[in-house]
């Protein structure tokens, strides 16, 4: 599991690792994405390519503060007949990644785009805006 902006080192953030290890990552035969998350003022934004996965079989959620981009990539017809393969580096199967990600987001504006087998998800940062406030004397 991805941690970053200093979360996920507490003890709440210890047992959510091990409830969703608990829950999604049932096989050790379950691939991990690449990633890249990167940060402006206003937005994260996370990179994730996805060669060869159907866009259907991939599943993006959100619980607890957690982002979890999981599907499968299906090995081609090709791998069932008869054929000889003199090299395998591809991984074929299921794959997850979790993201805890920072309580300063807008949860409800994740965006998600696939652009040349390359996921994009975008996710704004809540705006606070600062301001003076009057002191009001009472007598």
């Amino acid at each position: 599991m991805i941690k970053f902006f200093g979360v996920g080192e507490d003890d709440n953030m210890l047992e959510l690792d091990e409830e969703i290890d608990t829950k999604e990552l049932v096989s050790e035969d379950i691939g991990q994405l690449a990633l890249d998350v990167l940060e402006t003022d206003y937005e994260i934004v996370i990179l994730s390519p996805i060669a060869g996965v159907d866009l259907h079989d991939i599943d993006l959620s959100f619980s607890k503060s957690v982002l979890i981009i999981k599907g499968a990539r299906k090995r081609p017809d090709i791998f069932e007949s008869d054929v000889i393969v003199r090299n395998s580096e591809c991984y074929w199967g299921a794959f997850i990644r979790n993201i805890i990600l920072p309580e300063n987001l807008d949860f409800d504006s994740i965006e998600a785009t696939m652009e040349n087998n390359l996921l994009i998800i975008t996710i704004k940062k809540l705006q606070f805006s600062s301001q003076s406030i009057k002191i009001n004397r009472t007598i």
